[in-house]
């Protein structure tokens, strides 16, 4: 997943951590990539209705239920992650 493919979202800040990188909108963070998932804000009713759906998708360590963590293996399509990093961006 390369942030730099998603379009629809305008300027945003990136920071690194010793294990994840934080990308931030008006320092307000709406994605976590760590080394095998990515997390991203969310409404309760999506992230519920996904975590029904895929097995690799559970809520966010980062922001809680406010979130959700996905694990990066395939369950999702390149496109379906981009609109959910488009979602948070959105809602941060």
């Amino acid at each position: 997943m390369d942030i730099k493919n998603v379009t629809g979202i305008g300027p945003y800040e990136q920071k690194t951590e010793e294990h994840r990188e934080l990308y931030l909108k008006d320092d307000k963070v709406f994605l976590v990539k760590n080394k095998n998932t990515i997390e991203v804000r969310t409404d309760r009713e999506l992230a519920k209705l996904l975590e029904e759906k895929y097995e690799s998708v559970m809520e966010s360590r980062y922001f809680g239920r406010g979130g959700i963590e996905i694990v990066l293996a395939g369950q999702l399509d390149e496109k379906e992650l981009e609109d959910l990093v488009r979602l948070s961006y959105n809602l941060s």
